[in-house]
């Protein structure tokens, strides 16, 4: 695994393995890449909570009335749980539309004048796209009124103790829904075992319990990989555990095995061009490795 750079593994509360590789350090931050995403889905959680947002059944029309002006009914009725679980039923903005979408004037209308290519919710199947979340950031700032980045500091990254710095913008000034947050390694530790604690941190609760228990109920599944999706979180088994994972493009993820107390960080090289097998070398270390060693009596 000529790619992987850090290897962090919590077990029981206590960080029982941390490795660095090819010259990486553990203070030198990392893109976690879509990563982000998991992070994104907490922050709604939260605005939930505060009663920023009313609820994940919330729709679009409601939350960004300006933004949805004039358009169909389907797209002002795409709800927040739709787009935690990409399932709004909109064309894509990743993979072959990416490039196009992030070089557009504006993200937050462009991600909205995708066409409708199926069923939103329950109906409708998953469409993996980036457009999803950063919608859901927009909601973030124009709800709660400040940027989304003011926002996680104050309700997630402090809290933890994370020094979570501005990341990139859209030209509209709304921090990107799910790409390009920058993360030391065991910060993206940290971030998992709040999730493996339900939300709770040094005895405070950052995130409501119920939150991340629903976070991690499957509601679709890939087309591509089969994995299961929640809102923000993939889900899948590991040797018949049941495992969480955030995941990032070229290997950046946080695995979570709750049965087991087991939280792992791996960050990676995110700049060679083709992936070729590296994340599912990874996907064997834990099932083939990591899982078995902590599951031995």
């Amino acid at each position: 695994m000529p790619r992987l750079r850090s290897l962090l593994i919590q077990w029981r509360g206590e960080t029982v393995a941390e490795h660095y590789f090819h010259g990486a350090t553990a203070g030198r931050r990392v893109n976690i890449k879509s990563a982000s995403k998991s992070i994104l889905s907490a922050l709604v959680g939260i605005a939930i909570a505060e009663g920023h947002i009313p609820g994940v059944h919330s729709t679009l029309g409601e939350l960004l009335p300006a933004e949805t002006q004039g358009l169909e009914p389907e797209k002002r009725d795409i709800t927040v749980g739709d787009l935690l679980s990409m399932r709004a039923g909109l064309r894509s903005t990743s993979f072959d539309n990416y490039g196009e979408w992030v070089t557009s004037s504006n993200w937050v209308r462009s991600a909205l004048a995708q066409p409708i290519v199926a069923p939103r919710g329950d109906r409708g199947p998953m469409i993996y796209s980036t457009g999803s979340t950063h919608l859901l950031s927009a909601v973030v700032a124009r709800r709660t009124g400040m940027s989304t980045h003011r926002f996680a500091q104050r309700h997630l990254a402090r809290p933890l103790g994370i020094d979570l710095r501005p990341w990139q913008t859209d030209p509209q000034g709304i921090h990107f829904g799910g790409n390009d947050m920058y993360l030391t390694p065991r910060e993206l530790l940290r971030f998992g075992a709040l999730y493996l604690g339900r939300g709770s941190w040094n005895g405070t609760q950052v995130l409501p319990a119920a939150w991340v228990d629903s976070s991690f109920v499957q509601r679709t599944s890939s087309p591509w990989n089969g994995n299961g999706y929640g809102y923000g979180w993939w889900t899948r088994t590991a040797r018949g555990v049941r495992v969480h994972y955030a995941w990032g493009y070229g290997g950046q993820f946080v695995f979570l095995a709750p049965s087991l107390e087991l939280v792992i960080a791996m960050t990676s090289d995110a700049e060679t061009p083709r992936e070729g097998g590296h994340n599912s070398a990874l996907h064997r270390l834990v099932d083939d490795d990591i899982v078995p060693a902590v599951s031995i009596p």
